[in-house]
């Protein structure tokens, strides 16, 4: 059942910049902060963790705005909110380590040799650096674009650009790697 319900979170968190702009022309906002607020909730019940616990408090917080206002600008920040979320993890384990590609690194290697440490670290300093880009561009196409440049910027290149940082750290890691195996 927990893994039924990540598996529709995560469906609907990809699906939801489409999902609010083709309802926005045939339901009031008022009506898709209950799919704001629904989404939030059942993240922060999947992981139980007191960020998500404090996302969903924000996703709340637009939802109401929304609800109370009836208007879509609440509900076009959510992605923004998602990659502040997502910033606060990866730069809080920098600060408090281990840096959280590293621990990702070592649930299939549990002995990283030095260089292999320094690189993970590396690679959640980028990390941030993308999530305060997409972010900020999430904030930008939610405030100043419209409405249709902001589901394809959140709903599409936000996805691509995700997409070639993942790609593009697996080939320099290849690289790195490579590189330490032959001296």
């Amino acid at each position: 059942m927990a893994r039924a319900r990540m598996v529709v979170v995560a469906a609907i968190s990809l699906a939801y910049p489409v999902l609010v702009y083709v309802a926005m022309g045939r339901f009031e906002p008022r009506w898709l902060a209950l799919l704001l607020f629904a989404l939030a909730l059942l993240r922060a019940l999947s992981t139980r963790q007191p960020l998500w616990w404090a996302a969903a408090a924000g996703a709340g917080l637009l939802a109401g705005l929304a609800t109370v206002l009836n208007q879509a600008l609440p509900l076009k920040l959510y992605p923004a909110l998602v990659n502040v979320v997502m910033l606060t993890v990866f730069a809080t384990s920098l600060r408090f380590g281990p840096p959280l590609v590293e621990r990702l690194a070592r649930l299939q290697e549990p002995d990283l040799p030095p260089f292999a440490v320094t690189y993970t670290r590396r690679v959640t300093q980028v990390w941030c650096g993308f999530f305060v880009l997409n972010g900020g561009l999430a904030l930008l196409t939610a405030l100043y674009a419209s409405d249709r440049v902001w589901m394809l910027y959140n709903g599409l290149l936000a996805y691509v650009m995700m997409g070639l940082l993942f790609g593009g750290e697996w080939l320099v890691r290849r690289r790195v790697k490579a590189a330490h195996a032959h001296g």
